[in-house]
């Protein structure tokens, strides 16, 4: 759907600089989405992997992250592999929903209620980012912890229509649930995307 240079504004690796590719096609269907423009991919939308890389390979940070839509609707080996030839750090932003596939550097897990999340990503991931909206996510969100390996982060983020409701909330859980941390989407902050 397209490419860009930016910051990475969630999570464990925000503030850092890196290569977004955010690939079309979604059927999870979050409705807090921000990007609903990317649920649907369209024949013209098709770029070479070559392409991507060279791309990516302008840019002076390693990281690039592959987000979507649910980026796992496709096979993603030939991508990850070009870009970890290239010298790129490959980063993963997903549902879950699908089988993992591609090489990765870095799998970030934000499971959605509306698409539940394959074991085997879980397992795989990294980090664990839990959109909050209501404050029954937070019983939600626990379900997750241990379907994550043992060093996986944990992060809740508050939904950005309700941040802040939820980052009051989520900052009390936190402080007394400290195995969580706090993810705040700092790209909308600093108004870039």
């Amino acid at each position: 759907m397209e490419q860009f240079y930016s910051i990475q504004g969630e999570g464990f690796h925000q503030g850092k600089a890196a290569y977004f590719i955010r690939l079309a096609g979604c059927d999870v269907g979050c409705v807090w989405c921000d990007v609903k423009e990317s649920w649907t991919a369209e024949p013209q939308q098709v770029t070479s992997i070559d392409n991507i890389t060279q791309e990516a390979s302008k840019y002076s940070s390693a990281i690039t992250i592959i987000t979507g839509g649910e980026p796992l609707l496709y096979d993603l080996n030939p991508l990850t592999t070009s870009l970890q030839k290239s010298g790129k750090k490959t980063h993963l932003e997903t549902s879950g929903a699908y089988e993992l596939s591609g090489s990765w550097d870095w799998i970030c897990i934000s499971p959605k209620k509306f698409k539940a999340p394959k074991d085997e990503v879980l397992k795989a991931a990294h980090e664990l980012k839990v959109v909050m909206y209501n404050s029954s996510d937070f019983k939600w969100a626990e379900s997750f912890k241990d379907k994550v390996s043992a060093g996986c982060r944990m992060y809740l983020q508050p939904e950005w229509s309700r941040e802040k409701e939820m980052t009051e909330l989520i900052n009390e859980y936190v402080k007394e649930n400290p195995e969580w941390n706090i993810s705040l989407q700092i790209h909308k902050y600093m108004n870039v995307r």
